[in-house]
């Protein structure tokens, strides 16, 4: 048991005490102390094999009281500076207190309470170190059989412990094997959440076997009665294995690509994990969802072995099906496979135009033109047009040379038809109010290099004849610009032309002056 001290502190005591009050020993290491609970200071290890939670509180009382400095007492330079700075009022708002003295709470209670706070100012300041010595003390809130929120205790070491394994650089990976197996039997509602996160840590390392691994084991267990959020979580896991599959599968392509003469055996077990994987993916993708790199890879390995036909079946369902969120990404991938297959040029078109109704500014809309104008129809002039007008409503598009062409290249096309003017007015009667300003102004014609001056000018006399003081802006910009080098280009004249007849000046008195010398010489 551990006894006040009749002496007087000093403040190098006082610290150390607080540091073996939260479980802190300098002879641990940080990270081990997090991953592996066994690893515990001497403090620790008599307070984890107490059996009576009365004795364990009290020894967390007393503890408590030997860190605890009555007020007024052993103030530092730096504590009075505090005080007098919290005398000063403040004009901002201040914010809730997050960590709040609850009323009857025990010494254990207040402990792991300010182990939290401790915890957070490290986080906070990014003091990874310490806040590993802090959490190892936090975990025994799990042991703890009087919490209120156990599972809410638990989902807080849980995030707060990976966001430090992560962050900190003595991190090994048996120290996050341990945490997170720990963290797996801490409660049974995260537990197929915190195997999907272990897996997601194998698989940013590159470790896909064991990622599969933990896939597995969770896919396996069961507890109770399925609830419809589990129901999801299994469903995601399924996708992530079908995932890793393909990544394995990826792996021993690229292995056999390499092989002169590649082994039946090694052939096999690629068509093995080929066959895993478009089994969990098809099936995890009849359920409606964003699944898209998931996709991606089901076309990839169905592109592979030529079933061009069940490729694109997929990327049919995934982009047609009332079923589905709406997702611009599934139309992409749909015009891709089309176009790289040679598609004719119809279906590439349906594709485009479902997603310019989805997404009128991507950049695929430019291709989209071009398909229109290539099709030859004079209707589908006027459907371009709208296109490109369309992209220039958003300001990522203002400036771009290839959308301007675009629009001078359809207006020229377009013109050369009957009732064009009534095309470009019903396309410009929305659009009267706001696109003069927006496009053409002399604040955006001095960002603008020569060419794209030129193109608006013509597309501002076709589509906003009232825009016309643009074009006589830019003329009499270029006019001033033209005059100011015009005035340059004469003053640098001048200056050369005098600065020759200096010396020519000179080089003729030099030659008198020597004809002088000369002459006297011979007198």
């Amino acid at each position: 048991m551990v006894t006040k001290s009749d002496t007087r502190p000093t403040s190098k005591q006082k610290q150390f005490n607080l540091l073996t009050t939260f479980g802190y020993d300098e002879t641990c290491d940080p990270t081990s102390i997090i991953s592996n609970p066994s690893v515990r200071p001497t403090y620790r290890i008599r307070f984890l094999h107490m059996d009576s939670v009365g004795l364990r509180l009290k020894i967390m009382d007393d503890l408590t009281t030997e860190v605890i400095v009555p007020e007024g007492e052993y103030e530092s330079p730096d504590e009075e500076h505090v005080k007098k700075s919290q005398g000063k009022t403040s004009n901002f708002p201040l914010a809730p207190p997050v960590f709040k003295e609850t009323p009857k709470e025990s010494g254990f209670h207040k402990t792991i309470r300010t182990c939290l706070q401790k915890i957070r100012e490290a986080m906070l300041h990014h003091r990874w170190l310490e806040a590993s010595q802090f959490m190892s003390s936090y975990c025994q809130t799990l042991e703890d059989t009087t919490a209120t929120m156990p599972q809410l205790q638990s989902e807080m070491i849980w995030k707060m412990g990976t966001e430090i394994l992560h962050h900190n650089p003595n991190s090994k990976i048996e120290d996050y094997n341990s945490f997170y197996e720990r963290m797996k039997n801490s409660g049974v509602k995260q537990y197929l959440v915190v195997c999907l996160e272990h897996a997601f840590h194998f698989l940013v390392k590159g470790h896909f076997e064991e990622a599969k691994r933990q896939l597995s084991i969770a896919e396996s267990w069961r507890y109770g009665r399925k609830s419809a959020g589990q129901s999801q979580r299994i469903k995601l896991i399924q996708a992530y294995k079908g995932f890793l599959d393909y990544l394995i599968w990826c792996n021993k392509k690229a292995t056999l690509s390499i092989m002169d003469d590649p082994d039946a055996g090694a052939i096999q077990e690629m068509h093995s994990y080929f066959r895993q994987s478009s089994v969990n993916l098809k099936e995890v993708m009849k359920t409606p969802g964003v699944w898209d790199p998931f996709l991606l890879s089901y076309v990839d390995m169905q592109e592979f072995y030529n079933d061009h036909d069940g490729a694109l079946k997929v990327l049919n369902n995934y982009s047609y099906d009332n079923g589905f969120p709406p997702n611009p990404n599934a139309h992409v991938y749909l015009y891709q496979y089309l176009k790289k297959h040679e598609a004719p040029p119809k279906e590439q078109i349906q594709v485009l135009k479902i997603l310019h109704a989805l997404v009128p500014s991507h950049a695929l809309m430019l291709e989209y033109c071009s398909l229109l104008l290539q099709s030859g129809k004079q209707s589908n002039f006027g459907k371009a047009l709208g296109v490109c007008l369309d992209l220039l409503d958003y300001a990522c598009w203002r400036n771009s040379l290839d959308v301007w062409s675009q629009v001078k290249n359809i207006l020229l096309r377009l013109r050369t038809s009957e009732g064009w003017s009534e095309i470009v007015e019903e396309l410009m009667v929305k659009r009267k109010d706001w696109w003069p300003a927006l496009h053409f102004t002399h604040s955006s014609s001095s960002k603008e290099n020569g060419e794209l001056e030129e193109i608006k000018i013509f597309v501002a006399e076709v589509l906003c004849p009232s825009a016309s003081m643009y074009s006589y802006q830019v003329k009499r910009q270029s006019r001033g610009e033209s005059l100011c080098k015009t005035k340059k280009t004469k003053r640098k004249r001048n200056y050369v032309t005098s600065r020759k007849c200096r010396e020519n000046l000179k080089r003729k008195r030099e030659q008198t002056s020597r004809g002088r010398q000369h002459k006297d010489q011979c007198v």
